[in-house]
């Protein structure tokens, strides 16, 4: 089969190199194009753009996915199967064309944590379980029809960040399993169960006000934000007027009389905010201006007022 790739961050990297691996006929990548990024603001150009260069294959970096060139260009192609990973929403002229369609690798069980953000909301809600889910893209966003799904566990200290390096490499299988079922006429079509809406668990963006800390919500709650926001775009507080970010943390369950968000140290070897039932125990920060560190090297250096 001759297949489309899409998809812009390392996550996709890991599925198209599978397909690479595997002997497919991946005739082009289409991905975000270059953006400018770090202090001299240089262009910079997406984890897919850099793998499909080092492959000789050809790349499409379309502003607007309904731009007639592009859609001409994309057709010229004459693909088959259009395989998208981590990209952004396709509208129905471009997942329509192929004659195979175009199938999604989505980083949870589908219909559970349809969106942007799966792998953040999952570790956030404390789930512990997740997975990876192939379906057919159709009009509302990860509603298609499922091909295949795969679970994963998730560990109680797990952070967003390892469970995206295991799901990314259960999800390059999934699509592998998925791709030889379509080329075989074997790939199996189911719609996903039609459950309430009430029932439903979603994963939109994650923006700002998501990340700061509630010291007065349960302390699994802050525990499992702080896990489901690292290393990115990570969970904060503020230490002395400053933003500090928490990167790593454990939860320490004991009873106590001290006012939610009040913050415990021997200003050497810990530093702990007290929560409801318990406290906060930071291992690793980042406070405004400096740079990331573990809490023993931070307290080396910093002075608390008062």
């Amino acid at each position: 089969m001759r297949i489309i790739f899409m998809g812009t961050p390392d996550f996709a990297v890991t599925s198209l190199d599978a397909l690479v691996k595997e002997g497919y006929d991946v005739a082009a990548v289409v991905t975000a194009p270059d953006k400018p990024a770090g202090r001299g603001l240089q262009l910079q150009q997406s984890a897919v753009k850099a793998y499909a260069v080092s492959k000789n294959i050809p790349v499409l970096q379309p502003l607007k996915l309904k731009d007639p060139a592009f859609l001409d260009t994309l057709r010229s192609y004459q693909a088959d199967l259009q395989v998208v990973v981590a990209f952004r929403m396709l509208p129905e002229v471009v997942w329509s064309m192929p004659p195979r369609g175009t199938i999604n690798v989505h980083a949870s069980l589908l219909p559970q944590y349809r969106g942007a953000a799966p792998i953040n909301w999952a570790i956030i809600n404390g789930e512990r379980q997740s997975g990876v889910t192939t379906f057919k893209l159709q009009h509302e966003i990860d509603t298609g029809n499922i091909m295949f799904s795969e679970a994963v566990d998730i560990p109680e200290d797990q952070t967003a960040g390892e469970l995206y390096e295991v799901l990314r490499v259960t999800g390059a299988g999934l699509l592998i399993k998925t791709v030889k079922a379509i080329a075989a006429g074997e790939a199996p079509e189911m719609p996903q169960a039609d459950i309430p809406a009430s029932a439903l668990k979603h994963a939109p963006k994650i923006f700002k006000e998501h990340c700061l800390i509630n010291w007065e919500a349960p302390l699994d709650n802050i525990y499992n934000l702080i896990r489901g926001l690292s290393p990115y775009p990570t969970a904060f507080t503020h230490l002395q007027d400053k933003t500090l970010k928490i990167f790593k943390a454990a939860k320490e369950t004991a009873p106590h009389t001290h006012p939610a968000g009040s913050v415990h140290t021997d200003q050497k070897t810990f530093l702990k905010f007290a929560a409801p039932g318990g406290y906060i125990q930071v291992l690793s920060l980042q406070l405004e201006g400096k740079k990331k560190m573990e809490v023993d090297e931070f307290l080396r250096g910093y002075r608390f007022q008062g």
